[in-house]
C-alpha cells in the first residue's frame, strides 16, 4: 500500500458526536461534565492545600489524584469540543503524538497511584502504630515521582513507536483523541509487536496495581472484620468502599478496552469505553471522595464559613 508519511503531516479525528440533535445534546453533556471535573478537582487541590486538618499523607496522595484527573480530562475534552464547534477535525502529527504521550503517561501514573493509595490505607488500618514511620511525606513524594517516571517511560516507548511507523492513504482516526491502538489501524505494516507491548504494558500498569490493590484491601477488610469498635468499622468500610468504587470504575473499562484481541475491537465500543476512563472518572473522583469523607466535608464547611465571614 502507498505510504503517505512524506506528504501529509496531519491526522483527522472522526470524533465522538454524531451530526444531529443527539450529538449536540451529548456535546453539551460532555462540556458540563468537563466543567464539573475542573471545579471538583481544583476545589479538592485547594482544600487539601489550605486546610491544616488535611495535611496528611492520605490527602496529599488524593490531591495528586485530582491533579492527574485535571490534566487527564484537559488533555482531551478541549480539543474534542473545538473540533465539534468549528468543524476542524484535523490534528497535526506532533500534536497527536503529544496528546497520546500525556494520555498514556497519566493513565500509567494513575494506576500506580491508586495502588499507592491502597497501600496507604493498608498501613493505616493494619499497622496504625507504624503509620508515621512507613508512610511519610517523603515516602509519598517518592511514590508519586516513581509513578510519573514509570508512566513517562512507558508512554515514550508507545508514542515514539506510533510516530515512526508508515501510515497509509487514510489518515482518519476513528476516535475522539489520539489513542495509539486506533492510530495503528491505519498502519501499512503488521503491528503484532505493538499489540504484544500493549498487553505487557496493561499488565504492568493496570493488572499488577489492581492485584496489589486487591491484596491490600483484602488485608484491610480482614482487619476491619476483627475490629471491636462499631464506629471504627463504619469509617474503615466507608473508606474502603470509596476506593473500591474508584478503582473498579477506572480499571474495568480500561482493561476491557486494551486487553481484548484486535479482532474483537469495535471503534464505537472503544469510544464508549474511553469516555468512562477519560471523562467520567475524572469528574466522579472528587465527588466520591468528598461526599463519602467526613474530614473533607468538614474542611469544606470550614472553608465556606471563612468565605461567608469575610463577605459579612
Amino acid at each position: 500500500m502507498e505510504n503517505y508519511n512524506q506528504t501529509s503531516t496531519y491526522f483527522t479525528l472522526l470524533g465522538l458526536f454524531p451530526s444531529s440533535r443527539i450529538g449536540l445534546f451529548l456535546f453539551i453533556l460532555i462540556v458540563l461534565i468537563f466543567l464539573m471535573a475542573l471545579f471538583g478537582n481544583l476545589s479538592m487541590i485547594l482544600l487539601i492545600f489550605l486546610d491544616t486538618h488535611l495535611q496528611k499523607p492520605m490527602y496529599f496522595l488524593l490531591s495528586q489524584l485530582s491533579r492527574m484527573d485535571l490534566t487527564y480530562i484537559s488533555n482531551i475534552v478541549p480539543k474534542m469540543a473545538y473540533d465539534f464547534l468549528f468543524g476542524n477535525k484535523s490534528i497535526s502529527f506532533i500534536t497527536c503524538g503529544t496528546q497520546s504521550f500525556f494520555f498514556l503517561t497519566l493513565a500509567g501514573e494513575e494506576g500506580l497511584l491508586l495502588a499507592s493509595m491502597a497501600y496507604d490505607r493498608y498501613v493505616a488500618i493494619c499497622f496504625p502504630l507504624h503509620y508515621h514511620i512507613k508512610i511519610s511525606r517523603r515516602v509519598c513524594v517518592l511514590m508519586i515521582i516513581g509513578s510519573w517516571l514509570l508512566g513517562s517511560i512507558n508512554s515514550c516507548a508507545h508514542t515514539i513507536y506510533a510516530l515512526h511507523i508508515p501510515y497509509c492513504r487514510s489518515r482518519a482516526i476513528n476516535h475522539f483523541f489520539c489513542d495509539v491502538p486506533a492510530m495503528l489501524t491505519l498502519a501499512c505494516m503488521d503491528t503484532w509487536v505493538y499489540e504484544y507491548t500493549v498487553f505487557v504494558s496493561t499488565t504492568i500498569f493496570l493488572l499488577l496495581p489492581f492485584t496489589c490493590f486487591v491484596f491490600f484491601y483484602g488485608r484491610v477488610l480482614l482487619a476491619v472484620y476483627r475490629m471491636h469498635s462499631a464506629e471504627g468499622k463504619k469509617k474503615a468500610y466507608s473508606t474502603s468502599s470509596t476506593h473500591l468504587t474508584v478503582v473498579t470504575f477506572y480499571s474495568a473499562p480500561f482493561a476491557y478496552a486494551y486487553l481484548r484481541p484486535k479482532s474483537l475491537h469495535s471503534p464505537t465500543e472503544d469510544k464508549v469505553l474511553a469516555v468512562f476512563y477519560t471523562i467520567l472518572t475524572p469528574m466522579l473522583n472528587p465527588v466520591i471522595y468528598s461526599m463519602r469523607n467526613m474530614e473533607v466535608m468538614g474542611a469544606l464547611r470550614r472553608a465556606i464559613q471563612r468565605i461567608c465571614s469575610v463577605k459579612m
